[in-house]
């Protein structure tokens, strides 16, 4: 009975494994935005990552990249380091990065400090993950990227870590097509 049992475990643990290999592996593009996703970004007041409110508003008529992010996962803080670089880099091209954190305010501003993002996080905890899927993240995975026009739409929605490449090329094109 016992080896009976334990074929049968592992029979059952085999077809599980595969279920969440061939679940995991599927990529889930994002789903259209709603229409007034961006403009329920633009009436958020948010904590910055000083515990500062920030009205979102304020950056509405620039090209925006709205990263949505959370500490505690490992491709978010993989690609920080290139979103600090490529804000650098957008900075004089009328294009603005926005990290809204899925995390604690204070997960949110320790770890600001020592990876110093120097473009502006805000703590959006679970209100920014309604809003992400608003914006088409139908999977509820993180990080979720959004471009947004100067006009409040949203252009296009990356699931999971970004290819550089392939957002600085996207920054490019949607940004010069007005």
């Amino acid at each position: 009975m016992n080896k009976r049992f334990t074929i049968s475990a592992i029979f059952i643990g085999l077809i599980f494994t595969g279920l969440g290999a061939t679940l995991g592996a599927k990529k889930f593009e994002p789903a259209p935005a709603t229409d007034s996703a961006a403009q329920q970004l633009f009436g958020l007041t948010l904590n910055d990552a000083s515990a500062k409110p920030q009205a979102i508003k304020q950056w509405q008529g620039k090209f925006l990249v709205v990263n949505f992010w959370a500490t505690w996962c490992k491709p978010c803080v993989e690609e920080m380091p290139e979103l600090v670089e490529l804000q650098k880099d957008l900075v004089s091209k009328n294009v603005q990065l926005l990290g809204l954190g899925i995390d604690t305010p204070s997960n949110i501003a320790d770890f600001t400090k020592k990876y110093q993002i120097s473009y502006p996080v805000f703590a959006a905890g679970m209100d920014g993950t309604s809003l992400s899927q608003a914006m088409g993240n139908k999977a509820g995975g993180l990080p979720f990227t959004v471009l947004i026009s100067p006009e409040g739409k949203v252009l296009k929605a990356y699931t999971g870590r970004l290819k550089m490449p392939e957002l600085r090329a996207d920054i490019q094109r949607l940004n010069t097509k007005k």
